[in-house]
């Protein structure tokens, strides 16, 4: 039970840097920021089909946090 709260918890410390790392666009090339973005984008892309397009900010990497600290709590 503790390991996937430490799991999931590195998870939300992976969007967390995700997120930052999307404001330093000359870090995209970097092999390890391609793979970080490509592990957080894999849950966060059934959430984003679901909102309508063309919003001015991603919401994703929040309700997915949100969402696993929820999960986190009823564990």
């Amino acid at each position: 039970m503790i390991l996937i709260h430490y799991l999931l918890q590195i998870f939300i410390y992976v969007l967390i840097i995700d997120v930052i790392l999307s404001y330093f666009p000359q870090l995209k090339s970097q092999e390890w920021a391609r793979k970080l973005h490509q592990i957080a984008d894999i849950p966060q892309r059934p959430i984003r089909e679901m909102l309508p397009q063309g919003l001015p900010l991603d919401p994703t990497p929040m309700i997915l946090i949100i969402l696993i600290q929820v999960l986190m709590y009823l564990l």
